[in-house]
């Protein structure tokens, strides 16, 4: 579901609910808004122990700020596993901040712990910029 907040102008704009695929609407359970305007969109993603999300996408690149981390399998559109946190020791210890560049995904949380993120997605590119 769809949850902008209040007294902020955050409004989903027509780019990002143009995707059927988009994390808002094709994943609505796991993913709120926060913010939204022309250049940036803030998602909260929250993703309890045991689920795993329908597949979504995030069409721009992000800074993530994680609030909650719990192990995880990331699969890509085709349902091919990506990632499994448990196989890589570098992440076994949470970063605080990590960087995205855009993909299809289905996550599921296959820890004991909620997994939640804070995403920034920066929808203008250096190319784009006058």
């Amino acid at each position: 579901m769809v949850n902008p907040s209040e007294g902020h102008g955050s409004r989903p704009t027509a780019s990002s609910q143009s995707d059927g695929l988009d994390a808002l609407r094709a994943a609505p359970e796991h993913h709120t808004l926060l913010f939204e305007n022309d250049d940036v969109r803030v998602l909260d993603t929250h993703v309890p122990p045991g689920e795993r999300t329908a597949v979504h996408t995030h069409r721009w690149r992000s800074v993530m700020y994680v609030l909650d981390w719990s192990e995880f399998v990331r699969r890509d559109a085709a349902g091919k596993t990506t990632l499994d946190s448990r196989t890589v020791p570098q992440i076994r210890t949470p970063p605080v901040t990590l960087w995205s560049d855009p993909l299809a995904h289905s996550l599921e949380n296959v820890g004991t712990t909620d997994l939640r993120v804070i995403s920034v997605e920066l929808k203008q590119t250096a190319s784009s910029e006058g």
